[in-house]
């Protein structure tokens, strides 16, 4: 006998105005509208977008739906609609039983109110009576390892306290349906394995909706996944092994380059060696080569590789160095090799960025972001910026 379907989405859509202005107003325009009866609108008006578009999906007790996708794919957004916190523009959501969610760093916390306090108002949002939050409170307590700090104030919390807060009151309280978004990465590794071990517990009992750029964990962990690109639905079935290798295929592999320059210097290809389908352990080498070809024998170029996180902030840079200006083959392509050994990146995802100035003027030749996506595996108590150390081979 098939379970119980807890989470049905039908033609979700949801839509934002690039321009503060614009949005206000048309928020006016649509309430003026639904008081009227008259239907939102399917087009879109000037300097909107679509941040979902028609999402269809079902999740039954006892499966875990893997939500990826690129940053800015519309998971959170279709996150926040799950969890009551906007409405979508078309489509509906059907959710049976409780509701727990851990989307965002502190989420549902009142700063103010200590961490017991804020305990019981989650319980509250979630349904439970004092008494079942008085025999829930001190498994609990113990669970997020905050026995020491309960009565501070949680705006004093630091962002892995958060979420070991934040975790234990969603997990804890057995809701039927659980949401957690990417905020497991901040906890420590230790907490994180404790994290998976209750959530292969509480399975059976409960639809949980896994949003991760961890692909290892998902295949882990999940029944179903969800391919979101573009607020559209790239792929969704049982198939988690298909929908992570056209995530890689996509994403990780990406050759969607950005160029803003120059007709005398050409990026053939690049590849990344010493890994395995853009997967690479911490600890471990990176080795990248590049295909450069460069027209003009004058240009004496200063390339630079920039190493930029999932929230596209820059945590790395290739030390520059320059070309001799007397390579001979420097007209017909060459090829460049880039080792960093031992390789200290917290886990994550990581995009790469070149640049090419010109080495006496300084000036910027050439610019492509997004040449090349690699994972890294495994986790870190600290996380540092570090500059790579490359050496490198012209052929």
């Amino acid at each position: 006998m098939e379970q119980e379907v807890l989470v049905q989405v039908e033609g979700l859509s949801k839509k934002f105005c690039k321009s503060l202005k614009k949005s206000l107003w048309y928020g006016v325009q649509d309430l003026v509208g639904s008081v009227m009866g008259k239907q939102p609108t399917a087009t879109l008006r000037k300097d909107e977008f679509w941040a979902l578009r028609d999402i269809n999906f079902e999740l039954r007790r006892g499966e875990c739906l893997g939500l990826i996708g690129h940053n800015g794919a519309g998971k959170s957004t279709l996150l926040k609609i799950l969890n009551g916190l906007i409405n979508p523009d078309h489509g509906k959501v059907t959710l049976r039983g409780r509701v727990g969610a851990l989307i965002d760093l502190g989420a549902g916390f009142n700063p103010i109110l200590s961490g017991r306090e804020n305990i019981y108002n989650n319980g509250a949002v979630l349904g439970f009576t004092k008494a079942e939050i008085d025999s829930k409170v001190e498994e609990i307590i113990d669970f997020a390892e905050l026995r020491e700090f309960i009565d501070m104030p949680v705006q004093n919390y630091s962002s892995g306290m958060k979420v070991r807060l934040g975790f234990a009151v969603a997990a804890q309280m057995e809701p039927d349906i659980l949401i957690i978004d990417e905020v497991l990465a901040v906890g420590d590794i230790g907490f994180v394995l404790k994290c998976y071990a209750l959530i292969d517990k509480l399975l059976p009992n409960t639809a949980l909706i896994f949003v991760s750029h961890s692909m290892s964990m998902v295949s882990r962990i999940c029944s179903n996944i969800c391919l979101v690109n573009q607020g559209k639905t790239e792929f969704y079935g049982k198939n988690v092994a298909k929908g992570i290798d056209l995530y890689y295929s996509k994403f990780i592999n990406s050759n969607s380059f950005e160029v803003f320059s120059s007709n005398e210097i050409e990026l053939k290809g690049v590849r990344l060696l010493n890994s395995e389908n853009g997967i690479v352990a911490w600890g471990g080498d990176i080795v990248i080569e590049l295909n450069l070809i460069i027209s003009n024998s004058e240009i004496s170029p200063s390339i630079t590789i920039t190493v930029f996180d999932k929230e596209q902030r820059p945590v790395a840079s290739l030390k520059k160095f320059t070309v001799d200006r007397q390579i001979k083959d420097l007209t017909q392509g060459f090829l460049l090799s880039i080792t960093h050994k031992n390789n200290q990146l917290s886990k994550g995802i990581y995009t790469l960025s070149l640049t090419v100035n010109d080495g006496v003027t300084k000036s910027p030749l050439y610019r492509i972001n997004n040449i090349l996506s690699f994972q890294v595996t495994h986790e870190i108590d600290v996380y540092q910026p570090f500059y790579l150390d490359a050496h490198y081979e012209l052929k």
